[in-house]
Parts: C-alpha cells; sequence; structure tokens
C-alpha cells in the first residue's frame, strides 16, 4: 500500500494541472470551431467536442463552456477505469478472462435484444460491445470501499458512488466533464495513471476498434439517460496517423429515442475527417 500511496503522489500534480489546461491557457492554445455545430444538428442532437494535438498543445472546441464547465454521467465510458481497477486488483485475470451469462435476456432501450450481450463473454469481447452486465459484476467483485478508494486516488469526476456499486456509473451519482474525460485518455496513453503498466496496456489494447496503413482509432463509446431524460452519448480517445496521436473527446445529447449507437460515430467520423483525419497525411 505504501508503494501504492507514492506512485499516486508522484503523478498527482500532473492530474491537477490537466484538470485545469483548458481554463488556464484558453487564450494562448484554444480554437474555437462554432462551424462544428452543424454536424450535431444533423443528427438533430445538442453536445461539445474537443481535440487536443499532442505535438503542439492546440485545442480545437466546439461548445467550450459544455465541455469544460459541465458534468454528466460517464455511462460506458467508465468501463476504461472499471477495466484498469478490474485488472489491477486481479478481479480481471486477463481481457481473455471469462465471466459466464446468467441467463437473464435483455434489451436495449430502443426495444432491441441485446444478443451481443446475452452469453458468455471475456472481458476484451465485453469491452467492444460495452456489455454492461460484465462490467457490473466486475464492479461488485472489486467492492464499494476499493472503488471509492480509486475513483478518490484519481480525483475522477465528483467521485461519487452513490449506494449501488454495479450502477453508478449509469444513474447519474457519478459525473465527469469532457475537460476531464480527455485528460484521463490522454494519461492513459501515455501511460500516467497510477495503475501498473501491464493494466493499462491491456485497456489501450482492447481500446482500439481501426487499424490500417493510414491511421489507428482507438475509443470507448458511452450511452446513457440523464435525470430529465435525455439521451446522452460519450466517444473518447485518440487517433493516432504517422505516430503521433490527436486526443477526442464528444458528448451528445438528444431525444430519449435518438439512436446514439450510430449518430455519435457518425458525427465523430465527419469532424475527424473535416480536420484531414483517415488519409495519413496529418
Amino acid at each position: 500500500m505504501k508503494k501504492r500511496i507514492t506512485i499516486i503522489k508522484r503523478w498527482l500534480p500532473a492530474l491537477i494541472i490537466c484538470s485545469v489546461l483548458i481554463t488556464s491557457c484558453s487564450q494562448n492554445n484554444v480554437k474555437t470551431d462554432n462551424s462544428l455545430k452543424t454536424y450535431f444538428d444533423a443528427k438533430q442532437v445538442t453536445g461539445t467536442f474537443g481535440l487536443y494535438d499532442n505535438g503542439t498543445g492546440q485545442f480545437i472546441i466546439y461548445n467550450l463552456s459544455r465541455f469544460k464547465d459541465s458534468a454528466y454521467l460517464p455511462a460506458s465510458t467508465f468501463k476504461i477505469i472499471n477495466s484498469l481497477i478490474g485488472i489491477e486488483t486481479g478481479r480481471i485475470v486477463n481481457e481473455k478472462m471469462v465471466i459466464k451469462w446468467d441467463g437473464v435476456v435483455r434489451k436495449f432501450p430502443n426495444g432491441d435484444s441485446a444478443t451481443a450481450w446475452n452469453k458468455d463473454l471475456t472481458m476484451e469481447e465485453a469491452f467492444k460491445v460495452s456489455a454492461v452486465p460484465y462490467y457490473q459484476e466486475v464492479a461488485r467483485r472489486i467492492g464499494k470501499d476499493t472503488m471509492q478508494h480509486w475513483l478518490d486516488s484519481l480525483k475522477y469526476g465528483n467521485h461519487k458512488i452513490g449506494t449501488k456499486v454495479d450502477m453508478f456509473w449509469l444513474d447519474n451519482s457519478l459525473k465527469i466533464t469532457a475537460d476531464e474525460e480527455m485528460g484521463l485518455v490522454k494519461r492513459l496513453y501515455f501511460g500516467q495513471l497510477p495503475f501498473q503498466k501491464r493494466s493499462q496496456d491491456i485497456v489501450k489494447k482492447v481500446m482500439l476498434q481501426e487499424s490500417n496503413a493510414n491511421y489507428k482509432l482507438s475509443y470507448k463509446t458511452g450511452w446513457g439517460f440523464r435525470e430529465n431524460g435525455n439521451a446522452l452519448g460519450w466517444i473518447v480517445g485518440w487517433i493516432e496517423e504517422n505516430q503521433h496521436p490527436y486526443f477526442f473527446v464528444m458528448n451528445v445529447e438528444g431525444d430519449p429515442q435518438a439512436q446514439m449507437t450510430t449518430l455519435r460515430l457518425d458525427i465523430l467520423k465527419s469532424i475527424l475527417k473535416k480536420q484531414g483525419f483517415f488519409e495519413g497525411k496529418r
């Protein structure tokens, strides 16, 4: 435990700096791009988007106030943290660890059967298809006290678990800003979170969604519902071209029936294409 505390203290200044980066440097390194509103309007949603060029330290932000000042439930983007804690504590042995299906047939909010969830899954499979039941079981195995320790250590969002260790990232107890989400994925990419290198490497591996000669695209999605009933979607991650990382966070909000599974990725790819990605020329 002493060694773990030492590691956490070592990275604490970096965590604090990252959390105030947008606010403290907004006049120098942040470009607001309101033209991106077009992509959200086309899907009849509101939201925010941020892109960070690690090489130049420059941000491109749409809807800056929502990006840095408004906190929302992380939904399944919390699977990044749930995975890290699970691996670090041994509750997840590795990405091939299977958790048996409990036999309960689940459906998505739009009524479609969650066929990809209703079976035995490995951690890697559960992460890719964002299987809530798998990660609820992981959270129960981690336990509330250990989970709270890590949320406090990471200064993750508002740190709040509430009463249910297997629901807090979905029931609006836990909330986080887009700015904080970007800080998290940036530190994960560079192995700067207070977890063992192995834990971070496994999570980075399962985040990779697309890879070809031109680019590598890594992300985690999230889909949940705010207290007002609106659907909330996330995509957080990075894109690499010519071995150079760019970090992004997108948060979208719309009607309860909004098709978050498709529209959030459509918006993300449209914006990244406008910024010149996917051709290996960045």
